[in-house]
């Protein structure tokens, strides 16, 4: 019933029971008047406590009608009962209720969430390197040895700066289950430009996938397109993290630029993901989150290749970090892994395209990283079958190859000039190089003391010098060069 029904039938019932209320009251409670005289005081007596029982009654119906407008129902005291004969004393006016809070109404449109584009993150890092041949072979007669590497085309006579690597990554979930990835080089260089000459500062695409997580949790995923191959803890390290300027050659032979066409599953369980992540936030150097385990089919050919065979590179990868705690090294993480691939392969030859016949390219490794806290070490070496020239016959061939490399390394958290790393590394291989023309055989010892540090986290600085002995990567030249190198990188992360 609402406020004005409600006054509507109040308002006679308060008349009536007020009038058959003031004879009685009014014959007990006043001295009878004398003959032909009005009682006045009596009558205003009265009409007074009318008045205040009128007013209660108004304030009492005003309370009830802003408890009826409040979320909660309230009870509202009922009017005063009079009883037969007896004056009530004269009610004070009852105190307003405050008003109640307007009622919140919920927005029942759905919050809209950023659009798939709007989740993309640019972001990138460039290298700018200073190679210096200190001593040695860094010239040599026609058909023999210079000293050179495979890992960094400018380490050779007559050099000062050169840009290493310029990347730029564009990368982003597009779903929930759905996330693209695309990183390009713009430090590339392409030979024969002008009888010959050799053209720098060209761009190449180095990857471009999408991950798909057939579950929530994404702890599986499916890689397509152009990625890295899992094979080698080290060649899975993105360079931006890798502490030595170059990857070794024992293991970077086997998959040279590191990448490829395919499709490749990678599963991590939760226990795994917990610890890399750990080790992440405490700054580590991790390898990326290729999966704990991988299998993958790639064309088999190299970076930015064609295919030339019906044959396809078969990978597989598994890797487990061990909490050390147990033993009394709070904190230490030992990862113990190993990965191998199954592939033919048709390398370049000097006449031109690319060999008719696809040989055997075979290889299986171990890694093993102790992450330094403050020591670390860090070994994988691998063995295998691949292409191989043979001078005596000119003619490419398949033999066996093996090599790896040892690595030691501390960390220092806190100095004057921020954190550092020093660092030794051995490496060693013997074996053919695929990744060039008419696959030489490569003969490599080297011995590397480096030292990098962080200013800032977005500055690394990495000093290192060497003592190389290299047979070099073409099979017109014979014999060791031999020399050591002073090399320095300056690394911008943006």
């Amino acid at each position: 019933m609402t406020f004005a029904r409600t006054a509507f039938f109040r308002r006679p019932l308060v008349a009536i029971a007020l009038a058959s209320v003031a004879t009685p009251a009014l014959a007990q409670a006043t001295p009878a008047p004398s003959a032909g005289q009005p009682d006045y005081l009596g009558i205003i007596a009265d009409l007074q406590r009318q008045i205040d029982e009128l007013k209660a009654t108004v304030n009492e119906l005003k309370a009830e009608k802003q408890a009826a407008a409040a979320p909660a129902p309230v009870a509202a005291s009922a009017p005063p009962v009079l009883a037969q004969g007896t004056l009530p004393a004269p009610a004070a006016p009852a105190a307003a209720a405050p008003p109640a809070p307007a009622p919140q109404v919920a927005d029942a449109s759905p919050k809209k969430g950023k659009a798939w584009y709007e989740k993309l993150q640019l972001r990138g890092y460039t290298q700018l390197r200073l190679n210096n041949i200190v001593s040695g072979d860094a010239e040599a007669p026609a058909g023999v040895s210079r000293l050179r590497t495979i890992g960094d085309g400018d380490v050779r006579s007559d050099n000062n700066f050169s840009f290493r690597r310029v990347r730029l990554v564009l990368q982003g979930d597009v779903s929930d289950y759905l996330s693209l990835y695309l990183q390009a080089d713009m430090a590339s260089a392409v030979s024969n430009q002008s009888a010959g000459e050799r053209r720098e500062g060209f761009a190449q695409l180095r990857d471009a996938y999408a991950d798909v997580f057939p579950t929530k949790d994404k702890s599986f995923r499916i890689r397509l397109g152009q990625s890295k191959i899992p094979y080698g803890w080290e060649n899975m390290q993105s360079s931006s993290n890798r502490l030595a300027l170059d990857r070794s050659d024992g293991i970077n032979t086997g998959a040279p630029s590191e990448r490829d066409i395919g499709i490749v599953a990678y599963y991590t369980p939760d226990h795994v993901q917990d610890i890399w992540d750990r080790l992440g936030k405490d700054g580590q150097k991790l390898f990326g989150n290729y999966g704990a385990f991988g299998l993958g089919a790639f064309n088999g050919q190299g970076t930015n290749r064609t295919e030339t065979n019906d044959n396809v590179m078969i990978v597989g990868l598994a890797t487990w970090p061990f909490e050390l705690d147990a033993l009394g090294l709070e904190g230490q993480v030992l990862e113990l892994g190993g990965s191998f691939y199954r592939n033919r392969v048709n390398p370049e030859i000097r006449t031109g395209g690319v060999s008719p016949i696809d040989y055997k390219d075979n290889r299986i490794g171990v890694h093993a990283i102790l992450y330094p806290q403050p020591f670390g070490l860090q070994a994988e070496w691998n063995w295998g079958r691949g292409p191989e020239f043979d001078p005596v016959t000119r003619q490419i061939v398949e033999r066996p190859l093996n090599g790896g490399y040892i690595q030691a390394m501390a960390r220092v958290r806190r100095s004057p000039l921020g954190p550092f790393y020093p660092f030794a590394r051995w490496q060693y291989y013997r074996g053919g190089f695929k990744g060039a023309t008419n696959a030489p055989r490569l003969e490599t010892e080297e011995l590397e003391f480096g030292l990098e540090f962080l200013p800032t986290p977005a500055l690394e600085l990495t000093v290192t010098y060497g003592f190389a002995s290299r047979k070099e990567a073409d099979e017109r030249r014979f014999g060791q060069a031999e020399g050591e190198l002073l090399r320095i990188q300056a690394q911008w992360n943006y």
